[in-house]
């Protein structure tokens, strides 16, 4: 049966509430992972943490939602996406619980390991929404559930006046924790309570497009070199995005002097672009193709952020104006996320899983490594704006190795308008198609 066929005579209904399901605990697991974003800054103040030790405090729970998502990818093309996404959330209610009750810095870097794995919800979703939804609506569903990263904002718009409101000392004599402990028990609560919601209203019997497959044949795409420059598009798009979402709050406050209440709401401008313009990045994609976006995308990016690595003796932005080509860089991440991801189902419409896996495992890795890094450049020069002096040259890296395709695929199509089209396997063959 056609694709369009199969849509005339599929209900509309199942698939609706498993883009839903999973929107909502993506939007929730995401927020979990990056929930020390905020959080670092009393944390910090209470044990009195180094720069250092923050730093890694965040990058650890980035890592954990990093590493494992070509292994949850695989299995949720396996076994499906709703026992996935209902063990994610069940699985990390524990560690956001035990960090409410937390008493070192080492059960935070623990709890941080554990709770970090929410990360993971991204490759389960896309997996599981690639098996329900056709290839003709399936570039908007997934525009549609990965904007759920923006619920990066939930603990940067309710933690500030939770903070505000809940006295330090808790309830109940201390059996309910207060002030920034009780933010990670509001969501050990959510995330049960939408483990039930997703395990009993996902549509029956769940769809695992890699069941019986051999795992040889899983990991075959996985050799193809435009899976790895993909990799290094999400890194820029997605790796930083996750980096600045956590790194930003701290930055606002050490480098202007701004409330965290205040920090918190900047950051919120440059993160809700960044999440919510990803169905607009499909939708351009889908209209003019994702080579085209990808590319307005980096020299955006790249723009803006050599403004904002310019030192402060050269050019005083402020927060006002710090704020404003953040914003931009944002717009440009949201978009270009639409665009790289738009590349998956196109080149591996079979595969979805362990490619999307794979590009969002290496593309998260960029979080966990840009957060000390970006530290570390700012103590060794001096200056703060030199901390995104990395994501520049990932930016422009990026920028000129898609250019080099541009003009590989141009050379070929000379090559083939003049009659002297390249063999078959040779290299240009392979870039055009790239």
């Amino acid at each position: 049966m056609s694709d369009t066929a199969h849509v005339m005579v599929e209900p509309s209904g199942p698939r609706r509430r498993v883009l839903w399901l999973s929107t909502w605990s993506f939007t929730l697991l995401f927020a979990v992972w990056l929930m020390y974003g905020v959080l670092s800054v009393k944390i910090r103040e209470e044990w009195s943490l180094s720069p250092s030790q923050m730093e890694w405090l965040l990058a650890v729970a980035i890592l954990a939602g990093a590493l494992p998502r070509l292994f949850f990818g695989i299995l949720a093309d396996k076994y499906g996406g709703c026992r996935l996404m209902t063990a994610l959330l069940v699985f990390t209610s524990i560690p956001a619980l035990w960090v409410s009750y937390s008493s070192s810095y080492t059960e935070l870097l623990i709890c941080g390991a554990l709770f970090g794995l929410a990360g993971n919800a991204f490759t389960v979703g896309i997996s599981w929404n690639s098996a329900w939804f056709p290839n003709s609506s399936k570039g908007t569903a997934l525009g549609i559930f990965g904007a759920g990263n923006v619920g990066a904002s939930l603990t940067k718009f309710l933690a500030p006046p939770l903070l505000a409101a809940l006295p330090t000392a808790g309830f109940a004599g201390g059996a309910i924790p207060g002030g920034w402990r009780f933010i990670p028990l509001v969501y050990a609560g959510l995330l049960l309570a939408t483990a039930v919601v997703v395990w009993f209203a996902s549509p029956r019997p769940d769809r695992c497009p890699s069941h019986g497959r051999p795992v040889c044949e899983i990991f075959a795409p996985l050799r193809y070199v435009r899976v790895w420059r993909f990799s290094l598009y999400y890194v820029v798009v997605f790796g930083a995005y996750v980096a600045l979402a956590a790194y930003l709050p701290h930055y606002y406050v050490s480098v202007y002097g701004v409330t965290l209440a205040a920090a918190g709401y900047l950051t919120a401008v440059f993160i809700f672009p960044a999440s919510l313009l990803r169905p607009l990045g499909g939708w351009l994609s889908d209209r003019y193709g994702p080579r085209c976006v990808t590319y307005g995308v980096f020299l955006v990016m790249s723009g803006a952020l050599t403004v904002i690595c310019l030192p402060s003796e050269w050019c005083q932005l402020g927060h006002v104006g710090f704020t404003l080509f953040m914003f931009l860089v944002g717009c440009a991440m949201g978009i270009g996320k639409g665009s790289v991801y738009k590349y998956i189902p196109n080149y591996f419409p079979n595969d979805v899983g362990a490619v999307g896996g794979m590009v969002g495992m290496l593309g998260a890795l960029g979080g966990f490594i840009l957060p000390p890094l970006f530290g570390v450049l700012g103590r060794l020069l001096n200056s703060p704006q030199a901390a995104f002096l990395a994501l520049l040259l990932l930016t422009i890296i990026s920028l000129g190795w898609l250019h080099w395709v541009v003009v590989q695929m141009k050379k070929s199509e000379r090559l083939i308008s003049e009659g002297l089209a390249a063999p078959k396997n040779s290299l240009l063959t392979t870039v055009t198609s790239s």
